[in-house]
């Protein structure tokens, strides 16, 4: 490229503005003796630091923010010294985190790869266009949209694109083992459509499939949505598909939990026998907080696209999108596969140590990352067995069972769930450690000293399954 034309360092020129004019000059007239140039160098630099509009770069975020920073050294010490036993967490990796806190969080880019409403999206394009190619081969899909801000937007999307105001749709019910975008009344899906749930047998806290075919044929809904926040079993997505057909429906799976132990061959994969997938890219994937949309019929895109943007939102977050990029191409990676089977072993051991530590686990066990705990056998409430497991250092969050006799915020279960602890490489072994940690708590829940001192002990069982080799920041 000649000298003078300025493209060459992402100019435009020298433009009108004094410094920006100066520093593309001298960068680009190779004539300029070394000793001008640097001076020169020297003098805008000196201008831009002494500028009282420019913004602060340079102290880390303890010297520019003390009250956040100690925050978030406290949060990566709570994660570090406890049991992450919380069944939608998990770790994201560090080239992750890196990706999500990138420079690519400046960038606005409003629009899709190659057709964006900003210049300068030449990177972020790659970025998207990566995540979009990874999601793809991950699940098996022929189309992937990767802007969904979460999993909620991402159902979103799909409700929009298959179905009209009003319209019919089955769900599972909240209080059964479902989600909120499910069909709650207070939440979209329940004000904008009519939701008909369906639930599980009481004798075997499965799924009633039964009932979910006749309400199917008494209803004719135009969607039956599959996937659940709560429920430790298999979906048979093949035999939901069978009667979505018989009746003219669409099928719409929610993989949120599951995607990761999808993704790693641990469970099947919905994506043959549904119309759209969505998911989150956290939990079970190990990714940053985000949504993604899945689809394989090409009559869906321009309206799955068009709905997402502009119909849903405007700029996307191509930081987010950058390290979705990044943890599809984890759990790409054949040592996934090994992480997606342990976490189910590790979920049947936990359920399994629990029953001989005298609880009740809903449904007789569990076929993925989640163990659904009734925690009435000792006198409490899934609201104080919370309390309790937090005073011992063990994090884990209430949840109603199946039929159960609580309101939800007091509920009769606890939900938990062993992606987390696998990450950190924790096996059938210390399942067992665990569940007698959790015994042991629930048993001593009124003795505080008992519960400090096993904190301790907790503490030192989670440090030698250190989380980061970064200090903490």
């Amino acid at each position: 490229m000649p000298a003078g034309d300025f493209r060459s360092v992402g100019g435009r020129g020298t433009g009108s503005d004094a410094h920006g004019g100066a520093i593309h000059e001298i960068r680009a007239d190779p004539n300029l003796r070394t000793g001008r140039r640097n001076r020169a160098r020297r003098s805008y630099t000196r201008d831009v630091t002494h500028s009282s509009t420019r913004i602060p770069f340079g102290p880390p975020l303890a010297e520019a923010d003390p009250e956040i920073a100690a925050a978030i050294r406290a949060e990566e010490a709570r994660q570090s010294d406890g049991l992450e036993l919380i069944a939608s967490e998990n770790f994201a990796s560090e080239a992750v985190l890196e990706a999500t806190g990138s420079v690519m969080t400046n960038k606005y880019a409003e629009g899709y790869p190659g057709r964006r409403y900003y210049g300068g999206c030449v990177h972020v394009d790659k970025a998207e266009r990566l995540a979009r190619k990874r999601a793809k081969k991950l699940f098996g899909a022929r189309s992937a949209n990767v802007q969904a801000h979460s999993g909620t937007q991402a159902n979103m999307v799909a409700y929009l694109a298959l179905l009209e105001p009003g319209d019919t749709f089955l769900g599972m019910a909240l209080d059964q083992g479902g989600h909120l975008t499910h069909g709650h009344p207070l939440n979209f899906s329940g004000k904008t459509y009519n939701p008909v749930p369906y639930g599980v047998r009481r004798d075997t806290e499965q799924l009633d499939l039964d009932e979910l075919h006749r309400l199917a044929r008494e209803h004719r809904p135009r969607m039956i949505l599959v996937g659940a926040s709560a429920y430790p079993r298999i979906f048979p997505n093949p035999e939901i598909r069978e009667i979505a057909d018989e009746v003219g429906a669409r099928v719409v799976t929610d993989m949120a939990h599951i995607a990761g132990l999808v993704a790693g061959g641990a469970l099947p994969n919905p994506m043959p026998h549904s119309d759209i997938v969505t998911t989150t890219t956290h939990k079970t994937l190990r990714g940053p907080r985000g949504g993604l949309v899945l689809w394989n019929d090409r009559k869906l895109s321009k309206r799955i696209q068009s709905i997402t943007f502009p119909g849903t939102q405007g700029g996307p977050m191509m930081h987010t999108i950058a390290a979705k990029a990044v943890c599809f191409h984890e759990a790409l990676q054949p040592a996934f596969r090994d992480y997606a089977r342990q976490t189910v072993a590790n979920a049947r051991e936990l359920a399994d140590a629990l029953v001989e530590g005298g609880f009740r686990v809903v449904s007789g066990g569990t076929d993925n990352h989640i163990v659904l705990l009734d925690v009435r056998v000792r006198g409490t409430t899934g609201r104080a067995a919370e309390r309790t497991l937090e005073a011992a250092g063990i994090t884990a969050n209430k949840n109603t069972i199946p039929f159960d006799p609580e309101k939800p915020m007091i509920a009769s279960g606890v939900r938990l769930g062993t992606a987390a602890l696998t990450t950190r490489g924790m096996r059938e072994t210390e399942m067992r450690i665990v569940a007698s940690f959790m015994v042991r708590a629930l048993d001593g829940a009124g003795d505080r000293a008992a519960l400090r001192r096993l904190r301790g002990e907790v503490a030192e069982f989670a440090s030698g399954f250190p989380l980061y080799t970064r200090p903490a920041r």
